[in-house]
């Protein structure tokens, strides 16, 4: 298998209460834990971040599966709640997508929403490990 993309971030300071910064300087964030754990919340934490890309890489693999199905979308959202849980065992995450689809029949809304889910890379890499919950609103 072929790489096409590598994205290097490296941590600094104090994990969550440190920073983190990519190699190509795009990415240069501090970041502080939720107040719900402790923290001051005063800047954004690696499940918001998580968050983000899971979002965004899950609303690509939803265009494409619209797309190869020749549907078209209007005014459609991908929003994911990544939960923080702690157990005996300690931490893990749960995920939540609400995929908003619009003018769709629920079917048909429901039949691409799980197309992305099999597609989309962060759905494949969580798999059998995070439980997520995949919402659809049309």
């Amino acid at each position: 298998m072929a790489v096409v993309y590598t994205a290097e971030v490296t941590s600094t300071g104090d994990g969550r209460n440190g920073a983190v910064h990519s190699s190509d300087g795009l990415l240069d964030l501090p970041l502080s834990s939720p107040k719900a754990v402790g923290g001051s919340g005063t800047a954004t934490n690696p499940e918001q971040l998580f968050a983000a890309g899971y979002a965004a890489c899950f609303h690509s693999a939803l265009r494409v599966s619209a797309r190869e199905s020749r549907t078209a979308l209007t005014d459609d959202t991908v929003t994911v709640e990544v939960a923080l849980h702690k157990e005996e065992s300690g931490f893990h995450l749960s995920v939540v997508l609400g995929v908003v689809l619009p003018g769709l029949a629920p079917a048909e809304a429901r039949r691409l929403a799980e197309a992305a889910h099999g597609r989309c890379p962060y759905s494949k890499a969580v798999r059998g490990n995070v439980e997520v919950r995949v919402d659809v609103t049309v």
